[in-house]
């Protein structure tokens, strides 16, 4: 898809305020479109994005549903088969968990199983990430778990513009598309043009310009990445940082093109190490760019454990911004 031609007039809004924004726009928009989660109406979500929406479009379009993720995504299944446009909004994506049969065994395989007769336009939002003190049950990274199946598109905005233009996006895709929001991103401030439309959701991103080293990441890790490039910068080391949006189709072009130029890379994964995202990444780059590379690549996990209550610790156990500086010094070297 093209990118949607805006004005120049800009409103300051909460990247919360942009997800909003396009599920009001997306209900407007197509009669076809309804919501449906735990707590999305009366309450207006857990993280208070869909507040307003139930007054504004009523119980037929925003509709809370029972605490069972295997049967209202279930439903949402059957009503993207039968011609509606779904968005189910999964509250935290460990509950996810529940649902996953009906993700992986259903949503994902109904085109194929049905020798193409079928196809499943479903949308599913999932709160993602640590950082809020939710503790261990609540504050799992599983995008990568996730960019594992065939059969879905997997994206992670990081932007507001990401925030407000994937969704109208998502919506028009003839398959299941999984929004994985992190939930520091919530309360973000940035600029987004009055008239804002869709954006693409099958390329990556070159969110800074750099000479020495790749710096690839996604979702809230981008602008902890970005700010170790500027700290880097300070010591006159230019670093590239690549937001990867989409994470399944991964964009292999601009990753290997940004790494051929630089010669080195750091990837930055709020996951865990272990089978994560960040090791396919690398095995990428390896497979396609290891005759340009330099020096090892890097990665930048949470630490193998389940996510801590304490906040010092819960900050320790998630990558930050010394570890991708070091990162990114130990690949050029400069330890």
């Amino acid at each position: 898809m093209l990118q949607h031609q805006t004005s120049s007039e800009a409103l300051e809004l909460t990247y919360r305020e942009a997800v909003r924004q396009a599920i009001r726009d997306a209900l407007a928009r197509d009669q076809r479109v309804f919501l449906m989660g735990e707590d999305v109406g009366r309450y207006g979500g857990c993280y208070a994005v869909t507040k307003g929406l139930l007054a504004e479009f009523g119980p037929e379009r925003i509709r809370d549903t029972p605490l069972s993720e295997s049967g209202f995504t279930g439903a949402g299944i059957g009503a993207a088969m039968a011609g509606m446009r779904p968005i189910v909004e999964l509250m935290t994506v460990n509950f996810s968990l529940l649902a996953l049969d009906q993700i992986l065994n259903n949503a994902a395989t109904i085109r194929h199983m049905s020798g193409n007769q079928f196809g499943v336009p479903l949308v599913i939002r999932l709160a993602t990430g640590a950082g809020r003190q939710v503790a261990a049950q609540h504050s799992h990274s599983l995008e990568g778990w996730y960019a594992h199946i065939p059969g879905i598109k997997v994206l992670a905005p990081a932007t507001i513009e990401d925030a407000r233009g994937m969704l109208w996006t998502a919506l028009e895709d003839p398959d299941p598309v999984l929004i994985f929001e992190n939930v520091m991103l919530y309360n973000m401030t940035g600029k987004l043009a009055a008239d804002a439309g869709p954006v693409d959701i099958d390329k990556a991103a070159v969110r800074r310009a750099g000479r020495d080293i790749t710096l690839i990441t996604y979702g809230e890790s981008l602008w902890k990445t970005l700010d170790a490039a500027a700290a880097l910068a300070a010591d006159n080391i230019e670093a590239e940082v690549i937001d990867l949006r989409t994470l399944r189709p991964l964009d292999d072009q601009t990753i290997v093109a940004s790494v051929t130029k630089t010669r080195r890379a750091v990837i930055v994964d709020e996951g865990w190490r272990s089978g994560s995202l960040a090791a396919e990444v690398c095995t990428r780059i390896v497979e396609q760019a290891f005759w340009e590379l330099d020096a090892p690549i890097g990665r930048v996990c949470s630490e193998e454990t389940p996510i801590p209550y304490a906040r010092h610790l819960e900050e320790a156990a998630m990558p930050q911004v010394p570890r991708i500086a070091a990162a990114a010094k130990a690949a050029l070297g400069r330890t």
